[in-house]
């Protein structure tokens, strides 16, 4: 099992935006992936966003990612709700493995 950790820089007054995104049609087209978020934050003392994602291997990951950017769905709802401008300024993806000792392994 492999994890990746996301870090979304959102622009200013733009968090109302990508979280309604989130919640309203990113996670379903994750789910359609085999993208699978174990947990989801937004920082307190940033403009940030940050989710972790669960997959079998890093191919696993790549195929998920491949899968989703290129449905017609997502690039139709990308379009939508960025009409005036982006709501992400920066996706920062860092793939890590559990320690033999990590609860989740």
């Amino acid at each position: 099992m492999i994890y990746e950790l996301r870090t979304y820089r959102i622009p200013e007054g733009k968090m109302p935006d990508i979280l309604s995104r989130f919640e309203n049609i990113t996670f379903g087209l994750f789910a359609r992936h085999g993208i699978e978020v174990t947990g989801f934050w937004r920082k307190t003392d940033a403009n940030e966003i940050v989710y972790i994602c669960q997959y079998e291997s890093e191919t696993a990951m790549e195929r998920a990612w491949a899968s989703f950017r290129a449905d017609p769905e997502w690039i139709e709802a990308r379009a939508q709700t960025e009409a005036h401008g982006p709501i992400v300024s920066e996706v920062i993806s860092e793939t890590m493995t559990a320690t033999s000792f990590s609860p989740l392994q």
